[in-house]
């Protein structure tokens, strides 16, 4: 048992007294890792602090009326091992000189032995005041116990401190800075590192309850909770057992770590979950499953904390009998809460599960369901079974729910929050809580799934038009538009499962079209939709779409000017879903000049190169009168121009072309011209210089240098030995203005090109913490095209600082020249596809050490 001597001999003292807190705390740490009790281990903390502090208070001897309160989770009885230690000492008069000198030298002692301490100093009246004006204050006092001093003072504190506590203003307070709260955290529990306490579905959710219900008057405990009838008992043991998971994952994480850290971050999730007893499998990482359970016990909270809540702000704010009105002989409506009538409905008639989500987008007024309807939804989920699936009245009124004018992703959200959803399509409950480590998905798969839904609605509504113009157009014209809701449920479906989730994801899309009735055009359309919902993108940003080839193949793939319309529509709606760092602007062009030219054939166009080129050189032509140039100036320039520069570049960027190199055309400097990408992001930088080696690697290790992300190369060299390559840059940074960077980088690059300095071995960019933790295994794979006339050079990697940088290098020491790049950034995921010539990709053994070192370079 720690006692710490008398203080006589300070330092000494306070360094043995420092000693014994670190060995008592090291004890504990063993204590957990033996038994997995984290609430022993909260309980047995406090009692260590409570210890120290009552006997620093005696010791230094405090003049009365003073008291030392455990406020905040302290109060309560939950210090985790690297929490702040929160106290209040509490004044009966503003503190003079002799008690401020003994209040400090106790706060300096407590640093002195190695506690974080969180405190404050006020008098009764001045601690109402600050709780009357901020709810955290008045939370944290709600759990002040007394420690130390007097016990009067305390008393007298307790009886203000509730009698200036008004229970309508503080459940209102507390409702808004949770949805603040929630606010922070895109209102999903479904992050991939969640934060343990603050996130939703955390440890706060829960205590925001008990303190509600504390300072209402409604109870103090789960158990109590339970007598009263706001939760049953059932529901009390399961929101203690989630509570003490919750609770463990905390202790475990701050001994992880070392020190206050509430994140489950990806550096601690594989070995919290060794440490709890997962293993991985051939498909799955240990990791995985853990954040699986945390996921669905988040899920659990969320649930509680939203029926328990509406359950006493019924009991706080009951509703007069005015305010009941009857919507059908199932439904009425409370205030602005759809209720189930009577309370029994859907234990009686289980049909009526699925009705209650119809109404609630049935009837705009309706804000919500009151917790007895939400309680009775949750216990009835269980009578969605084989039985109810096959129910010819609910497979009706589940297609009735996607073709609904409003509400479909908010009901779709609430019935997989109440694990409706997951019961009516077992395949969806298998994802739910599921991760995605491909460092561009930063939601569970079935929060991506509901994300998708949302992206496909708001095509179709009018105050996100100017979000998505081409979008909202294509979409008002699609029959039967809700077939798109069906294919963004299933297309991620299959994840996890091994194999093909395109294929087998098709597969249960088929089942359910044809369970539910769905037209042989209609089913086709979705199986396509899910089967290929991954084609258009990779389409778009790994091939060369200046080849009518390309273009064509995809056109007699997609058939049909409806099936591309639905495409495009679920491929930018997918895309937009998986993270908010993966879309952009060029990503957007690509897509649509895919589309754009798969149409045109589509409605009998053609696509010959020949009919192709003249209609560009004829737009080009038109362009270049509107500034004045005459209808031969292009002429000598266009000369040394061949049939793949016409064929790769569009009428606008041959215009600016010609108008910035008519006049100089065999020159002897670099011309470096930058200007606002016309995709809307980011630059479009064109460089016309006579070709010298390395030239690729000179480029990509400037725009490395000043922190720009290249997203697109075209590299052509033209008849007469001159390069005129164009890239598109994103990652404009904090300059003041566009122009600013525009005039440093035509300045810049001009003379790197000129001088031809030595290359510089590649920067080692630090790489982000998620491609650390889940490494993709870099992949390099170099084939001849049909003719043998060029080779296509895919790489795949975790995206990092510098990586073009390298590669270029790599190719330049032999002697490979590019043709054209597609830059593909996938959140954190590099995939880029090159296509390349040179002698030595005519040997196959120099190919194969050209692999080697490429793969040595992605992995540096």
């Amino acid at each position: 048992m720690l006692s710490p001597p008398a203080l006589a001999d300070g330092g000494a003292t306070l360094a043995r007294l420092k000693a014994g807190v670190q060995a008592e705390r090291r004890a504990l740490q063993s204590k957990f890792h033996e038994t997995a009790d984290g609430p022993v281990v909260l309980r047995e903390h406090c009692r260590l602090i409570d210890r120290v502090l009552k006997d620093l208070w005696l010791q230094l001897r405090l003049p009365v009326p003073l008291a030392l309160l455990a406020v905040g989770g302290y109060g309560r009885g939950e210090l985790y091992p690297h929490s702040d230690i929160d106290v209040l000492v509490l004044l009966q008069d503003p503190a003079s000189a002799g008690p401020a000198a003994k209040i400090e030298e106790l706060v300096g002692r407590l640093w002195d032995t190695g506690l974080e301490l969180s405190h404050s100093v006020r008098t009764v009246a001045e601690c109402v005041e600050e709780a009357t004006k901020d709810v955290t204050v008045m939370t944290s006092l709600l759990e002040a116990r007394l420690l130390a001093g007097d016990r009067g003072l305390f008393s007298r504190f307790d009886r203000v401190r509730r009698e200036s506590l008004d229970a309508r203003v503080f459940f209102k307070a507390k409702r808004l800075e949770q949805e603040q709260r929630h606010t922070k955290f895109q209102d999903s529990p479904y992050t991939l590192e969640p934060n343990l306490k603050e996130a939703p579905g955390g440890l706060r959710d829960l205590q925001v309850i008990l303190w509600i219900s504390r300072a209402c008057g409604l109870g103090d405990s789960w158990a109590e909770l339970a007598r009263r009838g706001f939760i049953t008992l059932q529901e009390s043991r399961q929101v203690q057992k989630h509570h003490r998971l919750l609770q463990n994952l905390r202790v475990r994480l701050h001994y992880a770590a070392g020190r206050r850290e509430d994140r489950l971050l990806f550096d601690y999730q594989d070995s919290l979950a060794r440490d709890l007893g997962y293993s991985a499998t051939a498909h799955r990482r240990a990791g995985e499953q853990l954040m699986q359970a945390y996921f669905r016990t988040a899920k659990a909270v969320t649930q509680l904390n939203t029926i328990l809540l509406q359950n006493m702000g019924a009991e706080i704010f009951p509703a007069r009998d005015s305010d009941v009105a009857r919507i059908s002989e199932k439904f009425r409506r409370v205030g602005e809460l759809l209720e189930a009538h009577p309370p029994d409905l859907f234990e009686r008639e289980p049909s009526a599960i699925l009705e209650s989500f119809l109404v609630m987008q049935q009837h705009s007024e309706l804000k919500g369901m009151t917790a007895q309807t939400l309680r009775a939804l949750w216990r009835a989920r269980a009578r969605i079974g084989a039985t109810f699936r096959r129910d010819p009245r609910n497979r009706a009124t589940f297609l009735s729910l996607l073709q609904q004018p409003r509400g479909i992703v908010h009901e779709f959200r609430r019935m997989n929050q109440y694990g409706i959803l997951g019961r009516y399509l077992p395949a969806f409950r298998r994802i739910v809580g599921q991760m995605q480590h491909d460092l561009f998905h930063v939601y569970t798969v079935d929060q991506h799934i509901l994300t998708v839904v949302r992206n496909v609605r708001r095509f179709t509504m009018l105050e996100f038009a100017h979000e998505y113009p081409l979008c909202s157009r294509l979409i008002a014209g699609l029959e039967r538009h809700w077939l798109l809701y069906i294919a963004a449920i299933f297309h991620d479906i299959a994840k996890g499962r091994g194999g093909d989730h395109s294929q087998l994801g098709k597969i249960e899309a088929r089942r359910f079209c044809r369970e539910h009735g769905l037209s042989a055009e209609d089913a086709q359309l979705v199986e396509f939709l899910v089967e290929h919902h991954l084609t258009m993108s990779a389409v778009a940003q790994k091939q060369d779409m200046s080849d009518p080839e390309v273009v064509r193949r995809f056109a007699e793939l997609v058939g049909t000017e409806r099936r591309l319309v639905a495409l495009y529509l679920l491929t930018v709606a997918d895309i937009r879903g998986t993270s908010p760092k993966v879309w952009n602007a060029w990503k957007g062009k690509l897509l649509e000049d895919l589309f754009r030219a798969t149409q045109h054939l589509l409605k009998g166009g053609k696509f010959e190169a020949d009919q192709y080129i003249q209609s560009k050189q004829n737009e080009a032509r038109r362009l270049l009168r509107l500034y004045g140039l005459s209808d031969t100036v292009q002429d000598p320039l266009w000369r040394h121009f061949d049939v793949p520069y016409f064929l790769r570049h569009d009428a606008q960027e041959i215009a600016l072309h010609t108008r910035l190199l008519h006049y100089r055309d065999s020159a002897d400097q670099p011309v470096v011209k930058a200007r606002l990408s016309p995709a809307g992001e980011g630059l479009q930088v064109m460089i016309y210089v006579r070709d010298q080696r390395d030239l690729f690697a000179r480029i990509c290790g400037y725009f490395g240098s000043t922190g720009f992300s290249i997203v697109d190369a075209k590299i052509y060299t033209t008849r007469h030995g001159y390069a005129l390559d164009t890239f598109q840059v994103m990652d404009v940074g904090t300059v003041a203005h566009p122009g600013d960077m525009i005039s440093r980088i035509e300045g810049e690059l001009a003379s790197r090109l000129a001088n031809q300095a030595p290359l510089t071995q590649p920067i080692q960019g630090r790489v982000s913490r998620r491609v650390k933790h889940f490494p993709i295994a870099p992949e390099v794979r170099i084939v001849p095209d049909e003719k043998g006339q060029y080779h296509s050079l895919s790489i795949t990697a975790g995206d990092r600082p510098g990586l073009l940088y390298a590669i270029a290098l790599v190719l330049s020491r032999y002697g490979v020249s590019l043709r054209t790049a597609k830059i593909v950034t996938l959140g954190e995921r590099a995939e880029d596809v090159f296509v390349v010539s040179g002698p030595a990709l005519s040997s196959p053994k120099t190919v194969l050490q050209l692999e080697t070192d490429l793969l040595k370079a992605l992995q540096a």
